[in-house]
């Protein structure tokens, strides 16, 4: 594609060099830089693009697009924009032939939830006929194809190829996890969506955003922006989950047309005669198409949320009640989150992704619904990551669990014994004493090493109660300091029961 038909549109403030050159790629990362490529540098958290741009012409890179003209690049075009990253994503979407303009393209944004209301939807589009495909945190998938997460939402140039992957892949409609940090950094510029959804706003990531209230305007760029410039035919909407007081702020900052959902008055889908056990859940849905009676398998009370998220969207994409009712009961499990792990045992063994104070919040209060029995819970804080959640998650698990283990989770550079302690520092306040033996039937244990943690949670398990392993769900690895090991909690948890090392 030519330079100029490439760079229209874009917020230019100075260009040096010819524009009739011929882009053959566009690259943000210099070592992937090949001849006659586009490179636009981007600031990241770690790495600067900027300090790469000579090293992007040395490897053949024609035309680079970069906030500051760098020195000595007469050889090339220089594009200065005011805004790299935001820059990258309206090339990139112009480069791949804007794919999502061909696509159903539904985004789902929230602190907790994202995951299971995307694979709620994935399986409901699938009854309905059509072909879908999702784009996470667990992994990018369609078709026949997995592809490995590095991140929620990727960075717009990935994004953009995967879309024009999935259309020529003859996908019908695309699920996008949309993390406040692709929203703060635009990767999602250029994408056209047809439904925005929002579950839910709690604290989380705020070392990146500094404050809630700006991580709250993160989110909301999803329909204050992003979904308002969709370029879509027909009608666009929005989502949103009217228990949470996030949604008063959202509802005056888009012109999409509003679907509520929640449980109280004055909503557009709820659900009652509900009935929530240890074999999933099971209701009535009430909708602006009619009462739905659905059953699934996935467990917890707060997955009512994910599932009318996903319902609302799929009336929105005007599926049948039938597929809906379908799509729900077909679901198995969502990888990590309130998983079943375990065979042959007298007591239940989940694993949850749970790493908020919120999500841990509602687990605990969801198990406590479901036995008359302990609940021992298993789990850490990352670290280098928000460390004012960490006394709270400290104190939510004292308060909801008979039994708590708090052990590494990512420590990263981190000392893992300081981060348990910022922990015990919470659990101290509910008045949850530490303990010296596994064989007491409350209180609390310090464990630094994450597997002997689950392994001692298994040895204190006894006949109906839950164990919770807490915090890294479907993650196959730990971050110790700058090394990345090997580590999955659930087959971690099948090796000490095949070995019964828990007895």
């Amino acid at each position: 594609m030519k330079l100029n038909e490439l760079i229209k549109g874009l917020e230019i403030k100075h260009i040096s060099g010819p524009l009739s050159i011929n882009v053959l790629d566009i690259a943000s990362h210099s070592k992937k830089v090949k001849p006659n490529f586009l490179f636009v540098a981007i600031r990241g958290t770690d790495h600067n693009g900027h300090d790469f741009i000579s090293e992007a012409i040395h490897r053949g890179a024609k035309a680079v697009i970069a906030e500051n003209i760098p020195p000595n690049s007469k050889e090339v075009t220089i594009i200065q924009v005011p805004d790299s990253r935001k820059a990258l994503a309206q090339v990139s979407a112009k480069f791949f032939e804007n794919p999502s303009l061909k696509l159903e393209v539904v985004g789902v944004t929230g602190t907790n939830g994202k995951t299971t209301t995307s694979y709620l939807l994935e399986s409901i589009l699938r009854c309905a006929g059509y072909n879908p495909g999702v784009i996470g945190t667990i992994n990018y998938r369609f078709g026949n194809q997995i592809k490995k997460s590095f991140n929620t939402t990727p960075e717009s140039l990935e994004l953009q190829k995967i879309l024009a992957q999935m259309l020529a892949e003859k996908v019908s409609h695309v699920v996008i996890e949309v993390s406040s940090h692709a929203l703060d950094q635009n990767r999602v510029e250029g994408v056209h969506f047809k439904v925005g959804i929002f579950i839910n706003l709690t604290s989380e990531h705020l070392d990146y955003h500094g404050s809630i209230e700006k991580y709250a305007q993160s989110k909301a760029k999803l329909f204050s922006i992003f979904l308002e410039k969709s370029g879509v035919s027909g009608d666009r909407f929005a989502v949103l989950n009217q228990d949470d007081p996030q949604t008063n702020y959202i509802i005056p900052l888009t012109t999409a047309q509003i679907i509520r959902y929640g449980m109280g008055k004055n909503v557009d889908i709820t659900i009652e005669d509900l009935n929530v056990s240890l074999n999933g859940i099971k209701g009535l849905l009430k909708t602006p198409c009619g009462d739905i009676h659905f059953h699934t398998p996935l467990l917890g009370g707060f997955n009512l949320y994910n599932i009318m998220a996903s319902v609302g969207a799929a009336i929105c994409l005007n599926i049948s009640s039938e597929s809906i009712q379908t799509g729900l009961k077909n679901i198995s499990t969502v990888p990590g989150r309130m998983e079943k792990v375990g065979k042959n045992i007298d007591f239940t063994i989940l694993v949850d992704y749970a790493h908020t104070p919120d999500a841990l919040k509602q687990v605990l209060f969801s198990l406590k619904e479901l036995t008359s029995r302990r609940i021992i819970t298993v789990f850490g804080c990352g670290g280098d990551r928000d460390r004012s959640k960490r006394p709270l998650m400290g104190e939510i698990a004292g308060l909801l669990s008979d039994l708590v283990i708090i052990t590494s989770d990512n420590p990263r550079s981190e000392r893992p014994e300081k981060i348990i302690s910022e922990i015990e520092a919470g659990i101290k306040k509910t008045g949850l004493r530490k303990i010296s033996s596994p064989d007491q039937q409350k209180g609390y244990l310090t464990v630094v090493d994450r597997l002997e943690a689950i392994q001692i949670a298994l040895q204190m398990a006894q006949k109906g109660d839950i164990v919770l392993v807490a915090g890294k769900g479907h993650e196959d690895y730990q971050i110790l300091g700058t090394k990345k090991i090997t580590f999955d909690d659930r087959k971690k948890i099948e090796e000490i029961l095949e070995n019964k090392a828990y007895l």
